[in-house]
């Protein structure tokens, strides 16, 4: 087990070495199609493009919220509610019993876009964080009075990944407590933000043991208006969600409880820390594993748009189903950071990532 455990320390620092460096490439144009397949998508790369959408209406227009109001007046919209801005994430089960975490997903309510706005503008009510993150293609098919602000899709990533269109393309709005945790999708991303910031924790998916990724039963938040309270249902009949475990954000009352539960993700190098400005794209590429928060524009919400891509599942992918198979102990372990020569190789954690930053 120590054996496979250091080889594991080994590939996390040589990924970093060979291919990744030690920190999230930018570009000041749009690449050619065969730039970004060659240096980024091939090489499972991320990256961050300026310049690339700013012929963009959205851009403008956008920020104008009453212009999203008057031009989404008779839109109905998915909007999702949640006690904390945290969906899709585990949260405590309170069981009598027994202490026990499930995921959970938020409630969903099918209201007027005006009303949902309104909500999301107004995160100091208590106990109620509105997020409009429908996914399914739900800028196409909830948003589509929008179409003519953006583009379709991203034109030179389309040529690059075979000239398919995006299988989906989603709409955010939300405000600065919704977060999404951590979590790997089966698509090339194309995230384009065009309000506020968004701000990626990012690991390339050969870390995948470091996510800790473990079953946990399903559950539902529900909303009474009525009462203003949230319940927290298990869903009927019982499913497991296989979800990451870490929160790389950690209160200090549990800091030093939740570094021994974790230690590969803790004691590991450090997570890619990426700040998305508006009139940017960052690559995410397939697999890898990200955890978002955001930060609002001056009128308390941040807005992005994502263009999902069909990945190749290819030799790639063989290979990460392979790695993730290899079953790895979580013993405490202390990196070696003479396996890996980049200089920043060493853990932090994700507060003081911010810290250095802002540096």
């Amino acid at each position: 087990m120590e054996k496979k455990e250091s080889l594991l320390e080994g590939l996390w620092g040589e990924v970093r070495e060979l291919s990744l460096g030690n920190r999230i490439q930018r570009l000041d144009s749009a690449p050619s199609p065969l730039q970004f397949l060659r240096d980024y998508v091939s090489p499972n790369k991320p990256c961050i493009i300026s310049n690339a959408i700013s012929h963009w209406p959205a851009l403008t227009l956008w920020p104008n919220l009453s212009y999203l109001s008057s031009t989404l007046s008779n839109s109905i919209v998915s909007l999702h509610l949640t006690p904390d801005g945290h969906a899709d994430s585990l949260v405590p089960l309170e069981n009598p019993r027994k202490e026990e975490t499930c995921f959970v997903s938020a409630h969903m309510e099918r209201v007027p876009f005006p009303c949902a706005l309104d909500l999301v503008l107004n995160p100091e009510r208590k106990n109620l964080v509105a997020y409009l993150q429908q996914q399914n293609n739900c800028f196409q098919e909830e948003y589509s009075a929008l179409a003519s602000d953006c583009d379709a899709h991203i034109p030179w990533a389309t040529e690059a990944l075979g000239g398919c269109l995006p299988e989906a393309v989603n709409l955010w709005i939300g405000n600065h407590l919704s977060e999404t945790s951590f979590h790997k999708d089966h698509y090339e991303n194309l995230y384009a933000v065009v309000s506020g910031e968004k701000q990626f924790l990012l690991l390339p998916p050969t870390d995948v043991h470091r996510m800790y990724i473990r079953d946990y039963p399903a559950a539902q938040y529900s909303y009474s208006g009525g009462s203003g309270e949230f319940r927290l249902e298990l869903e009927k009949p019982m499913r497991y969600v296989p979800w990451c475990s870490v929160n790389p954000y950690l209160p200090p009352e549990t800091k030093e409880i939740e570094m021994s539960k974790f230690p590969l993700y803790f004691n590991g190098p450090k997570p890619f820390h990426c700040t998305v400005k508006a009139g940017e794209i960052l690559y995410l590429p397939s697999m890898w594993f990200h955890h978002v928060r955001q930060s609002p524009d001056d009128n308390g919400c941040t807005i992005a748009i994502n263009y999902w891509y069909d990945m190749q599942f290819d030799i790639k992918y063989a290979y990460f189903n392979f790695l993730q198979s290899i079953h790895c102990g979580s013993r405490l372990m202390n990196y070696d950071a003479s396996k890996c020569t980049i200089s920043d190789a060493l853990s932090v954690d994700a507060t003081e990532l911010e810290a250095e930053e802002a540096n």
